[in-house]
C-alpha cells in the first residue's frame, strides 16, 4: 500500500470532525489506526525527492489548479514521482490531473 503523510493526516482529520460523525473517533484511535498500518511491511510512504517539483508544476499547471486544490496536485505528483499508477480516491478532484487513473474504492 503507498500513501503520503497528507493522506494519514486527512484521515486524523476527518475521522476525528465532530461535523462529519457523531461522535466522532476519539483522536487516540485514529492514532492507533494509523500505527497499525504503520506496521504493514507492504505499507510505503511516499516523500518529496528529486524530480518531484517538476511533477507537481506539470500536474498543477495541466490541472489549472490554484489555492487549496495544489493539495491534491501534491499527492498526485507524489503519485507519479514514485510511480503509482493508479489512485483510489473517492475524491473527483483527482480526475483534473491527465495521465492519473483514479478509480473510488466506494463505487462498484
Amino acid at each position: 500500500m503507498d500513501t503520503t503523510w497528507h493522506n494519514l493526516h486527512e484521515f486524523i482529520a476527518i475521522m476525528t470532525n465532530p461535523r462529519i460523525y457523531k461522535p466522532p473517533t476519539p483522536l487516540a484511535d485514529a492514532l492507533a489506526q494509523i500505527a497499525y498500518w504503520m506496521e504493514s511491511p507492504s505499507l510505503r510512504l511516499l516523500s518529496e525527492g528529486p524530480g518531484y517539483l517538476e511533477h507537481l508544476a506539470l500536474l498543477a499547471t495541466q490541472g489549472t489548479v490554484s489555492g487549496a486544490m495544489i493539495l491534491d496536485a501534491r499527492v498526485a505528483a507524489l503519485c507519479r514521482a514514485h510511480g503509482v499508477r493508479e489512485l483510489w480516491s473517492a475524491d473527483r478532484d483527482f480526475s483534473r490531473f491527465p495521465g492519473m487513473v483514479v478509480r473510488n474504492p466506494l463505487t462498484a
